[in-house]
């Protein structure tokens, strides 16, 4: 069987069980699972934390039921399906860090997961990482810790960079930890003498506008991984290369799509450790008893066709480190 045709499967039968066979199971828990993109961007990790969980005995459709909902990147989306999560009243809600705060507004006792929040301390998610304190704990992406490596990288392929653009966008760019990750790019880029360039991007409608803003006042771009982006990510990787511009990233998943370099956690394992989180809380441990962890595995990958058609050379330096490179 083909990876896409596993995928395919596992997040369809995730969205198959209707929400009123539940009533004739009332024993089997369900986990609320929010996806805070689409099923085209985000369907492989849905299929990693289905597959974890099967792995720990925990089959959807025989000993849970897992509800999915997909977010589309937009802030009242998230808002009303946590609501609807909150409504049911499932057993624990499941997604990313950018999602935390409309789950937290629509209930504080539903045990929640995230699997990769920036800065779960300072965005008020947990009281500390070694003890989150509430009902709601998950993985740290360490976001603002990662974006000097990525400046790095881009001084390696760019040493005379000097106009650097920096891409979030939409309302979920509001969230605390992306506040936190475009403040470090601000703050390091200054001791660098680099400038920074900025668009207002409140919507799909404003990605166009903002490229042609960027095209030759910037030599490269800075993309912050929040719902916004992976959502429109093609729309991104699209204009970035029509206006030449060399984008780093914080998810390998962009690179695999067409995107030129990423930097970041592997997310694939943090969706697997969101699973046995899961399974914790499944068998009785308390959200606030589990320790907020760090990730373990950082990924660097490089797509080579986007270099050429950048007309950009990468440094044998960097394609030595890289974990995986795109030809």
């Amino acid at each position: 069987m083909r990876r896409r045709d596993f995928i395919k499967i596992i997040a369809g039968s995730a969205t198959a069980w209707p929400v009123a066979a539940r009533a004739q199971q009332p024993s089997m828990p369900v986990i609320g699972y929010l996806g805070s993109g689409t099923p085209s961007t985000q369907s492989e990790w849905l299929a990693t934390f289905t597959q974890r969980l099967r792995d720990v005995g925990w089959v959807d459709g025989q000993s849970l039921k897992i509800e999915v909902r997909w977010g589309e990147g937009r802030n009242e989306r998230f808002a009303e399906i946590a609501a609807e999560f909150a409504a049911l009243k499932v057993n624990m809600i499941v997604s990313t860090g950018g999602v935390i705060p409309a789950i937290m507004r629509a209930t504080s006792t539903i045990p929640t997961i995230f699997a990769g929040a920036s800065d779960p301390v300072g965005s008020g998610y947990v009281a500390s990482l070694a003890r989150p304190g509430g009902n709601v704990t998950g993985l740290s992406l360490q976001s603002a810790d990662l974006v000097g490596k990525r400046l790095e990288l881009l001084r390696e392929l760019l040493p005379n960079l000097k106009h650097l653009a920096v891409i979030g966008g939409g309302t979920s760019s509001d969230s605390p930890g992306i506040v936190v990750e475009i403040d470090q790019v601000k703050a390091l880029a200054r001791a660098q003498d680099i400038e920074l360039a900025t668009f207002q991007i409140d919507g799909p409608q404003d990605l166009a506008r903002a490229f042609d803003a960027f095209k030759g006042k910037t030599e490269a771009a800075y993309v912050v991984s929040n719902p916004f982006t992976t959502t429109n990510r093609i729309r991104i990787l699209t204009l970035a290369l029509g206006v030449r511009l060399p984008a780093i990233f914080g998810s390998q998943d962009m690179v695999e799509a067409g995107g030129l370099i990423s930097y970041g956690p592997d997310f694939l394992d943090l969706w697997r450790r969101a699973a046995d989180y899961a399974d914790k809380i499944l068998r009785g441990t308390k959200p606030a008893d589990i320790p907020v962890e760090q990730p373990t595995k950082f990924a660097l990958a490089v797509n080579l066709t986007t270099a050429k058609a950048l007309g950009l050379a990468i440094p044998g330096t960097v394609l030595a480190r890289a974990d995986e490179v795109i030809e």
